[in-house]
């Protein structure tokens, strides 16, 4: 099992950027797509932007162009800066794990893992 722990949020005015962590520990993912998924009261779960284990990214309509995705695999790490916040960017922040190596979509019933979340609070 996985164990994943997200820092690095906070509250932030509109145009102003954050750095979300999220570090893994129990086993090494190298092999596993890390995402970040965010929610708001109410809604669903969305994603927001992954990063496979070949280095490939991939990011919702909304993250593309502000938000950048990455990853240390020597620390078992991913990473999501975001800059340019929006106020509807206002959401519980997850890092997440893939439940198979070698495999990814965007859906969250892929993802076996997730942090305790991390509020991000973008002010008008």
């Amino acid at each position: 099992q996985v164990q994943l722990v997200e820092s690095g949020g906070g509250l932030v005015q509109a145009g102003e950027s954050l750095r979300l962590s999220c570090v893994a520990s129990g086993r090494t993912v190298n092999t596993y797509a890390m995402a970040w998924f965010r929610q708001t009261p109410g809604k669903e779960r969305e994603f927001v932007a992954a990063n496979t284990w070949t280095g490939v990214k991939d990011y919702a309509d909304p993250a593309k162009g502000r938000f950048t995705i990455s990853r240390d695999n020597a620390k078992n790490a991913v990473y999501l800066e975001m800059n340019s916040l929006k106020p509807e960017d206002t959401a519980v922040y997850y890092c997440a794990v893939g439940s198979r190596a070698y495999y990814y979509t965007r859906s969250t019933t892929d993802f076996g893992s997730w942090g305790q979340g991390t509020q991000v609070t973008v002010s008008s």
